[in-house]
């Protein structure tokens, strides 16, 4: 990754780097700096940090979203949902697509700071109706049952605090048949996780698989995608619902 994209973590690596030549005091404030960029990536707040991981966000992710949106095959008048939008960059991507009437996006974020920051991004497209943001935790979602057709998402479930839930939740909102996309740099993701800025086990993607089969999808499986110069795993999940259905949406 360029160097402009490591901005908000530069005082982390820096800190790490020198501290196995410092004093004990070095290795409190190096965990207390892994803590705080941690809740950061996963809760950004209106803060110097908060704003700095926000513009890491846009630089880091721009390309993951953008190409997530494409292989998510979303069609004009389809009902569609990205959870953890963060900046808004998926979001314009994704509603640029939906040009039919009955078109529209719906975007969740836990963060006030950046629902905040992606209302303002697709402004235009929540003044029209084509938008709709929530903020609210990805485990209850105020959504009706069986309404959204394609559910995407960029480097996001390893931060929800209880998967099987939120992954219950999710599906609850899907249609018979709707497709999830979960997109991820997996390597950038496991060295994080080596840094212990990612603490806790959800990250692995098999712990991810394992909770949206148990919450009722199948055909869940992870492949490598390429698109240009970027590589990155995509898992993709069909939502099957009590009576059966899994047909493809229209």
């Amino acid at each position: 990754m360029r160097e402009l994209d490591f901005i908000c973590f530069n005082f982390f690596f820096m800190f790490r780097s020198s501290s196995l030549l410092l004093n004990s005091r070095s290795i409190i404030i190096e965990e207390m700096w892994r803590e705080r960029l941690g809740k950061q990536l996963r809760h950004p707040s209106s803060s110097l940090l908060g704003w700095l991981v926000s513009k890491f966000l846009i630089q880091h992710n721009r390309a993951l979203e953008v190409n997530t949106v494409k292989i998510c095959g979303i069609q004009p008048g389809e009902t569609v949902l990205e959870l953890g939008h963060g900046p808004g960059v998926g979001l314009l991507s994704a509603a640029k697509l939906l040009t039919k009437p009955t078109g529209h996006l719906i975007g969740v974020d836990y963060s006030e700071y950046m629902h905040k920051m992606a209302g303002e991004r697709v402004k235009e497209f929540v003044a029209s109706g084509k938008v709709t943001l929530h903020h609210c935790d990805v485990a209850a979602m105020p959504m009706a049952d069986s309404t959204v057709d394609k559910v995407f998402h960029c480097n996001c479930y390893y931060f929800w605090p209880d998967l099987r839930k939120a992954a219950s939740e999710v599906h609850r909102v899907m249609k018979p048949g709707g497709l999830m996309v979960t997109t991820m740099l997996l390597k950038r993701v496991s060295h994080f996780a080596s840094l212990r800025i990612l603490q806790m086990y959800t990250w692995r993607p098999e712990v991810y698989m394992e909770a949206l089969r148990d919450s009722g999808f199948i055909d869940v499986r992870m492949e490598d995608e390429q698109h240009g110069n970027l590589t990155f795993q995509a898992i993709y999940a069909t939502a099957l619902k009590q009576d059966g259905k899994a047909s493809a949406t229209v």
